[in-house]
């Protein structure tokens, strides 16, 4: 899914994917551990569980997987979940508005077809990797990061409903199916928010609040070593009280200790990094790069090259250091992150936990939003009136 597709979509529980790496997790074998205990990079991509573990489930053992009884930590009751109403639907996937154990969720449905290739050597690897990959989100806890509630290897007795309130096409009752589930945010996406604020602009109070959800969220997850590696604002979500809350980790890993492991054009076009767009050794920084994208999204309430091809972006950014163009209207306490944040070279960048200190440290009571469209003729930014 791209920034400039989907954009009303609910983003509950993001399915689309994005650009895949270069080397698959099939073919890097099982998880294993490095040397100093943290989880090797190229052994955690949640996204296998979108484009390879297809039609592998199938082949597994019945016994092996309705034992009912859960074998993890976060393996869920499937007792305990029901399926309501269809929020959106993906190339591998649904995802659905539901309960567990009375909680509002939203359930990711990957249903795995029979392909006749998967050994049962493939099978216990991605398997593994798998468990693996659940076991570090499932430690993330933060209030700006969609909770992980559990998930499920794969099932044949998921209770799917008949009924589809948001879509004419009936779901299908999938033979193995594996599901993982999220606290459901009610709030939509944050590109649906800006959208719906594109000509009356947001005040700048709101501007940096937004921002600072976002920068705390990006900061706990590096400090975790979790790269998530498509931060855009529709991978964001906003509950009733307008928190951020990162969402959509089927891409994060584990980031790497040597940054020649983490490889492949893997994110949005329009919020990649130039480093990963050109395909070079990249680390946590891309993240940076993504969220100074973000930002001024955030402020201008507008599509970055909105006029631009995908390939022209692409070849801009690495070329020609292509980036949004900073409206006049913009304080320069907030222009000022933006550069630091989205500059090509990835070791000038600053941690996100500096970006964090840096936007609070803004002073938002004289105003310096965006101007509004009408306020002033032509370009928004040349009106004497700072904005909201």
């Amino acid at each position: 899914m791209d920034g400039r597709t989907k954009e009303e979509s609910n983003g509950v529980l993001g399915i689309g994917r994005s650009n895949s790496e270069g080397n698959n997790l099939g073919s890097r074998g099982e998880g294993s551990l490095s040397g100093n205990g943290m989880v090797r990079a190229d052994q955690i991509d949640l996204r296998s569980l979108d484009e390879q573990l297809d039609g592998l489930f199938a082949r597994l053992p019945t016994r092996a997987l309705d034992t009912g009884t859960p074998r993890e930590n976060w393996e869920i009751d499937l007792s305990k979940l029901e399926l309501k109403n269809v929020v959106a639907h993906g190339t591998y996937g649904t995802v659905y508005r539901g309960t567990y154990d009375n909680q509002d969720v939203a359930v990711k449905l990957l249903d795995w077809g029979e392909d006749g290739i998967a050994t049962s050597g493939d099978t216990a690897t991605l398997r593994a990797s798998f468990q693996q990959e659940v076991a570090v989100w499932q430690q993330l806890d933060h209030p700006n990061v969609t909770k992980f509630v559990g998930a499920s290897m794969g099932t044949s007795n998921l209770r799917v409903p008949l009924n589809n309130s948001s879509r004419d096409v009936q779901p299908s009752f999938p033979s193995r199916a594996c599901c993982v589930v999220v606290e459901y945010i009610p709030g939509g996406t944050l590109k649906q928010f800006l959208i719906r604020n594109r000509k009356k602009k947001l005040p700048f109070k709101v501007v940096i609040r937004l921002a600072l959800d976002l920068a705390r969220g990006l900061s706990y997850l590096h400090s975790k070593k979790i790269v998530h590696r498509d931060v855009k604002t529709e991978n964001m979500l906003l509950d009733t009280q307008r928190t951020v809350k990162i969402a959509d980790f089927g891409v994060a890993r584990v980031e790497a200790q040597d940054p020649r492991d983490m490889t492949g054009t893997t994110g949005t076009i329009g919020y990649m990094a130039p480093e990963v767009l050109d395909g070079k050794p990249y680390d946590h920084k891309c993240d940076v790069y993504s969220f100074g994208i973000c930002l001024w999204e955030i402020y201008c309430c507008a599509m970055p090259y909105a006029d631009l091809s995908f390939t022209e972006v692409s070849s801009s950014v690495v070329a020609q250091n292509l980036r949004p163009q900073i409206p006049r209207c913009c304080p320069s306490s907030l222009a000022n992150v933006m550069k630091r944040c989205w500059d090509g070279n990835p070791e000038k960048r600053p941690e996100m936990a500096e970006v964090v200190s840096m936007l609070e440290a803004i002073d938002t009571s004289k105003g310096g939003g965006m101007i509004p469209e009408g306020q002033s003729p032509g370009c928004l930014c040349f009106g004497r009136a700072r904005g909201p």
